[in-house]
């Protein structure tokens, strides 16, 4: 059977070879063994079922949580020539009758499904009526009441699969602790030994975490490195979300908002439109992403504070699906903290504990200093022997990490005990650096020891010492009126007892992102861009599922002019090949003759 797949990987998918672990679960599913499979984001979980689906005689049901992945899923295994339906709320009445047409009559291999669809008595009939050799459980995690997104309709998936015991499980996810694989494996009697966990390593993705200090600015400094590519912003609240959509729309980027106060059809209209490129950034609430299979997202930027580290890793994981180099950014500052207090209070005793401890430790991962990569690896239970991964801001910064900031904590705090613990930060600057304002004279505070000590720094060097202060707990803001507090750790700063140090700003490139090597010609590129965006549009298709980045670039690598008879191009089917094929042999060869670009000889063509 594995021969059957690897002619499958190959005929239908136009991939070259498995990636890390696929070979080994799709043999294990093949064997009908149960099976959970914990793979990073773009790992390629997705054909460690689809194959087994197309070697299978009979139906695969994949249980997804969102309407859009289903959709999204199906599109793109259409395009490949594989027969995938979807039952969910979006369809037609007529557009539904006529799926459940096709699986009742046995023309479907793939059937994507939300849980509350497979709960239904007329699916539970569909499903005695004909063979069903797999169930795929997709974002498993979502049945653990311990997970960052549990669902509760998730846990009844069981009682369905258990009354068709000839169908082998394979449940998937991302983002899981070792707590909660094990949740995942004991809810659906899966065996330890058919436990597959690849990496969590996402090695083609840069981890940058700064100081928010002015995070308008920071962002459009960010986004101008990613002209014409797409890019996905978190914000925490409705209202920053419509905010920075306006803010970006206002300095001429294509942006649009996404959040659950909009209505069903303009949230679906704008995800629509950055799927298929029409619009290119997309400020989102959480709620936005965990059903899009988008590879070619560039850029992510968390605008707050995750809440915790499995939704973090869960965001950054939708940029760079198609293995190419993408950048992530997280902005962080002290009021993000209680934004998400606040929501964490509204909950139970329970819940408030463990949502607690999970936002520690989703604050010492953005306030550390150590690799960020590897700190991500060892919240997931894995160890990693590098010592600097080259791809995140720890590691790749040329400022000296950990400065000793101690003498200018002293100052800082020992200002705020003499005001009297009553001025926000702003005032405490300002009696620093020897301000002669009005409000300071009537308070007499020109008069303190520590007026003028600390005009050796300027604003901006105190705000951002300021927030790591607090950002290291010693001191906390009134969030009504603004004014620091010291907490039982500034007294240890001031009797030596404990030293504090603090990462060295670290700048932002401004230099253009390139996600092709310079192998890649990028005029090319850019045409065959032009064209696959054309091609999609006719269909109504994301310009994705024709081709992807990775497939264009590396026809921009090859000029494969002269024909496209093999199949070595990655992403290149064989029905992809018959549908597309011409079209982009003659714009290549048009390109290559125009430009007097030596054609690759017919018996050594690469596509």
């Amino acid at each position: 059977m594995m021969n059957k797949a690897w002619e499958i990987l190959s005929r239908i998918f136009g991939y070259k070879s498995f990636r890390p672990l696929q070979e080994e679960v799709i043999k294990n599913v093949l064997d009908k063994k149960d099976t959970l499979v914990i793979l990073p984001t773009g790992g390629g979980k997705s054909l460690c079922y689809q194959i087994p689906a197309l070697v299978f005689d009979g139906l695969t049901i994949v249980v997804s949580p969102l309407i859009a992945l289903m959709e999204d899923q199906v599109s793109q295994l259409n395009e490949n020539g594989v027969s995938a339906v979807c039952l969910n709320s979006s369809l037609s009445s007529s557009e539904y009758e006529k799926n459940f047409s096709l699986i009742s009559s046995g023309q479907v291999k793939i059937l994507y499904m939300a849980p509350e669809t497979l709960m239904t008595s007329r699916i539970d009939d569909l499903l005695s009526r004909i063979k069903l050799d797999c169930f795929a459980i997709d974002e498993a995690h979502c049945v653990s009441e311990w997970g960052h997104d549990f669902r509760p309709e998730y846990r009844q998936i069981r009682e369905i699969t258990e009354k068709f015991p000839d169908a082998v499980k394979i449940a998937l996810t991302a983002t899981a602790t070792p707590e909660v694989q094990k949740e995942i494996l004991s809810l659906f009697k899966i065996s330890e030994n058919n436990l597959f966990l690849g990496s969590f390593k996402r090695e083609n993705l840069f981890l940058d975490i700064k100081e928010k200090t002015d995070p308008y600015s920071q962002l459009l400094e960010f986004v101008e490195k990613f002209s014409g590519k797409s890019g996905i912003i978190y914000c925490l609240t409705r209202k920053e979300v419509e905010s920075v959509s306006d803010f970006l729309v206002s300095k001429g980027f294509s942006a649009k908002p996404y959040h659950a106060g909009l209505n069903d059809s303009e949230r679906k209209k704008n995800q629509t439109l950055f799927i298929r490129d029409e619009v290119m950034i997309m400020a989102a609430t959480i709620a936005f992403g965990m059903g899009i299979d988008k590879p070619d997202i560039r850029f992510v930027v968390h605008f707050d504070l995750p809440k915790n580290i499995e939704s973090y890793y869960q965001q950054i994981g939708r940029a760079g699906r198609d293995g190419l180099k993408s950048n992530c950014l997280l902005l962080f500052g002290y009021s993000d903290i209680h934004k998400i207090k606040y929501f964490i209070d509204m909950k139970d005793e329970a819940f408030k504990r463990m949502e607690n401890l999970k936002l520690k430790a989703m604050t010492d991962y953005a306030c550390s200093e150590e690799c960020l990569r590897c700190g991500l690896l060892k919240y997931f239970g894995e160890d990693s022997a590098e010592d600097n991964c080259g791809m995140c801001i720890n590691c790749v910064s040329d400022s000296q990490p950990g400065e000793d900031v101690t003498t200018e904590a002293q100052k800082f705090l020992s200002c705020v005990k003499r005001t009297n613990e009553v001025f926000g930060t702003g005032y405490i600057i300002d009696v620093l650096r020897g301000s002669k304002s009005k409000k300071i004279l009537s308070q007499n505070h020109d008069k303190l020891s520590t007026w003028g000590i600390g005009n050796d720094l300027s604003v901006e060097e105190w705000k951002y010492l300021a927030s790591c202060f607090l950002l290291k707990g010693l001191m906390t803001r009134d969030m009504n009126h603004g004014s620091l507090k010291l907490t039982q750790d500034a007294w240890k700063v001031f009797k030596g007892e404990l030293e504090v140090k603090v990462k060295g700003k670290k700048k932002i490139s401004k230099e253009r992102i390139k996600i092709s090597d310079d192998n890649t010609d990028d005029v090319l590129f850019d045409i065959l861009r032009k064209k696959r965006k054309e091609l999609a549009d006719e269909k109504g298709l994301p310009p994705y599922t024709v081709f992807s980045d990775k497939t264009l670039i590396e026809m921009g690598k090859t000029y494969p002019a002269t024909g496209f008879e093999r199949l070595e191009i990655h992403g290149v089917g064989q029905v992809k090949l018959e549908r597309y094929g011409d079209i982009f042999h003659e714009i290549i060869k048009k390109y290559c003759i125009e430009n007097k670009i030596f054609f690759v000889s017919f018996n050594n063509l690469i596509l």
